[in-house]
């Protein structure tokens, strides 16, 4: 068991990302939980959905900022090692090859994008369109 030193939670995994205290209820509250270095990571993320998605309503669902539009289209958050990009499973499989260009790892439903690559503005823009404009559920 770890407890985490500044909010007290206690986790099963040693060092556990997460947001201390309450759940945040808006996204800048998400984003005023990390240090800067991965704020601004965050920050450019935000920038890129919102530009991709410009109609779409910014929320927190499951405590990670979320992108929704008569549907969850995309959701994202701050990890240990890495941003999560949350797109779906089939968004996944279908970005899988350009995914394998980055180098980046991924799973059923997640990407991730380590802190020390550059984020792709261009591909989480792809991503979240794709995503909209197939209404994929996430």
């Amino acid at each position: 068991m770890w407890k985490c030193p500044k909010c007290g939670r206690e986790f099963s995994k040693k060092n556990q990302s997460h947001t201390c205290g309450k759940k945040p209820k808006t996204v800048d509250e998400y984003m005023l939980g990390y240090d800067e270095p991965i704020r601004k990571q965050l920050l450019i993320v935000r920038k890129c959905l919102r530009e991709a998605l410009p109609d779409a309503i910014e929320k927190i669902s499951w405590s990670m900022p979320t992108y929704w539009n008569q549907h969850t289209i995309i959701h994202f958050a701050a990890n240990k090692n890495h941003i999560g990009l949350y797109p779906g499973p089939e968004a996944v499989l279908y970005f899988a090859d350009k995914l394998d260009t980055y180098g980046y790892k991924y799973s059923k439903g997640s990407i991730q994008i380590p802190y020390s690559n550059e984020l792709p503005c261009d591909l989480i823009k792809e991503i979240a369109i794709w995503c909209y404009e197939r209404r994929n559920q996430v």
